[in-house]
């Protein structure tokens, strides 16, 4: 069978069940699974597929979700790497933090709590064992506010929220008053916080306060981050992964 056959019938499977894996899919064809992953990788170019790990998710006709650059990769599976398998985690919208749901689905024993519909979209496709959607109204970036009183009732080991900037002066900011708000509420349930942030954010300030930059647990960010802001970070005892 050719290349572009197969990769034909691969969109006709995915578009039936919106996702596959990487295993079914070689067992199916009868090929080896680097071969498969090829597939995955061409198809994904082309907008039609979202490749998640062992597998892939459709992207027609789901949330708006942007291809993930090698440094969002990078990044989310860093982060990843700190989540024991049994963990509860609230996972906040965003683009970077809904790649994460692409490195969580190993994780047999994981609850998954979010306010993002991307995320939730994700994770859903990707068979996170136990997911919860905290209600509320849809914003233009796909986060889901207005629902304090279920936010302050949240019980979970981790918090990961992607911000608009965090600098050690200025603290973790945003620019948009309802996130903020939303993500200052959840510095409150005792979790330990994690911020993952694309390198340019870092040293910035977004025009809504949320926290001291050291009420913070842990920064991942990447590893073309500027120096200055990075060792300021880490002067005020914020753990600082790059990646």
């Amino acid at each position: 069978m050719l290349g572009t056959e197969r990769r034909t019938l691969i969109m006709e499977l995915l578009t039936q069940s919106g996702s596959v894996s990487v295993t079914d899919l070689a067992a199916h064809f009868s090929v080896d699974p680097v071969t498969i992953r090829r597939d995955l990788a061409t198809l994904e170019t082309t907008g039609r597929l979202h490749r998640v790990h062992g597998g892939a998710i459709l992207r027609e006709g789901g949330p708006d979700i942007q291809p993930a650059t090698e440094i969002d990769r990078r990044i989310a599976e860093t982060a990843v790497r700190m989540i024991a398998t049994d963990h509860v985690v609230f996972l906040g919208p965003g683009t970077l933090t809904g790649e994460l749901v692409a490195f969580l689905s190993d994780h047999e024993q994981l609850t998954l709590i979010t306010n993002g519909l991307n995320v939730a979209w994700r994770a859903f496709h990707s068979r996170i064992p136990t997911l919860h959607l905290v209600g509320g109204q849809v914003e233009r970036d796909m986060g889901i506010y207005g629902n304090e009183p279920a936010l302050s009732r949240i019980r979970a080991d981790w918090v990961i929220l992607e911000a608009g900037g965090l600098d050690a002066e200025r603290g973790l900011t945003h620019d948009d008053v309802t996130y903020a708000g939303m993500a200052r509420a959840l510095f409150h349930l005792g979790a330990q916080v994690m911020v993952v942030l694309p390198p340019e954010r870092v040293g910035r300030a977004g025009a809504v306060f949320i926290a001291p930059a050291d009420a913070v647990d842990v920064l991942v960010t990447g590893r073309e981050a500027a120096d200055a802001p990075l060792w300021d970070l880490s002067e005020i005892g914020l753990r600082v992964v790059l990646t």
